[in-house]
């Protein structure tokens, strides 16, 4: 499995770069977020995704670890496959992926061309709670803490309100202000249940 490709940027577009290493000229699909970084270079490290099936190889290139972390894991969600992921990493950046999935702003990942309502909630669903193990830094979070949020929820939950429609009231406050104390989200929450 290839892990990435160091070489000279020979050809370049929004959708594939071609790079050339060794005498070799390999095509490179990337998205819009990668070309970006691309642009204007000549050489370049690039990391690489390889999908092999019976009737094709393609390669899928990434100018950093985030973003091929975020296309593998959209692309193990039933649905997606690697060009919806391309198309959504075009669309939106890395961290706004991350947090619309946290967030479970289904809105958001069906803003992207290609993406209806159920295949947004099913990518929140199947990678809500990967994400929150799989991300290590700090950024991804902008609900600074995710541990403020978990907290108040199960407090209202604990008081008798349905884990479901605790979760949106919870979500749509912390999004809207990001400093709360779990005290203040829980009394937010209360005089919108």
């Amino acid at each position: 499995m290839i892990d990435y490709i160091k070489g000279d940027i020979t050809q370049i577009t929004p959708t594939f770069v071609t790079m050339e290493t060794g005498g070799m000229g390999y095509l490179i699909n990337i998205s819009l977020t990668t070309f970006s970084k691309l642009d204007g270079k000549k050489e370049f490290k690039i990391l690489i995704h390889e999908v092999i099936r019976e009737d094709s190889h393609q390669l899928f290139g990434f100018a950093d670890i985030e973003e091929r972390d975020i296309f593998r894991l959209l692309i193990s969600v039933s649905g997606v496959g690697a060009n919806t992921a391309r198309m959504m990493l075009s669309s939106l950046s890395p961290g706004e992926i991350e947090m619309a999935i946290l967030g479970s702003d289904a809105n958001l990942l069906k803003s992207v061309k290609g993406i209806g309502l159920k295949t947004a909630q099913r990518i929140i669903v199947d990678l809500k709670d990967k994400l929150g193990k799989h991300t290590g830094s700090d950024e991804i979070f902008a609900f600074a803490d995710n541990t403020r949020r978990e907290e108040a929820l199960s407090a209202l939950v604990m008081l008798g309100f349905a884990k479901s429609t605790v979760s949106k009231v919870v979500d749509k406050i912390v999004r809207d202000e990001k400093n709360l104390t779990v005290e203040d989200i829980i009394k937010r929450a209360l005089k919108n249940l």
